[in-house]
């Protein structure tokens, strides 16, 4: 039920083979509970990856500009949330709450915060590069769609 009241978009489905520090990680899709290789599922594309927790504050201000910048940038980037806290039930209940229906993986303990060698704060937003490198770690909130558009830009090159 909480799944079908987030309406969550589907998760990327597999590009190529993945690269970069998030290769042969798998994730469940909070979408539709499948198991997904987040760096296949991003392959060849740049990637905005947003981490987040569904009781930081930050976060939850954040993740409509972060809808809003998918939405404007259509097939230009792909924007897939990470949610960093075991509790999946509550990560559902608060993007409905939000109505933010980005596509989003389960990390409960936070293994592509590690990977990414990511502060442990939150929210981070990780801007990777088609081949899968890092081309940014940011942790910082956004506060405007205008901000994280900027942001691409300014690291992945990527004008929306």
């Amino acid at each position: 039920p909480l799944r079908a009241a987030a309406a969550l978009e589907a998760c990327p489905a597999p590009a190529g083979n993945g690269a970069g520090p998030l290769a042969g990680l798998r994730f469940e899709c909070l979408g539709d509970g499948s198991s997904v290789d987040l760096a296949a599922a991003l392959a060849g594309r740049p990637a905005l990856v947003n981490l987040w927790a569904w009781w930081c504050g930050p976060c939850a201000e954040e993740l409509p500009y972060l809808q809003e910048y998918a939405q404007r940038a259509g097939d230009a980037v792909t924007v897939v949330t990470v949610h960093t806290d075991p509790n999946e039930a509550n990560a559902l209940s608060r993007l409905a709450e939000y109505a933010v229906q980005l596509p989003g993986v389960q990390d409960g303990s936070a293994r592509a915060q590690a990977a990414v060698q990511s502060p442990p704060v939150l929210p981070v937003t990780v801007l990777l590069r088609p081949d899968g490198s890092v081309a940014k770690v940011l942790p910082q909130p956004f506060r405007s769609a205008d901000e994280v558009a900027a942001a691409v830009e300014y690291h992945l090159g990527v004008k929306v």
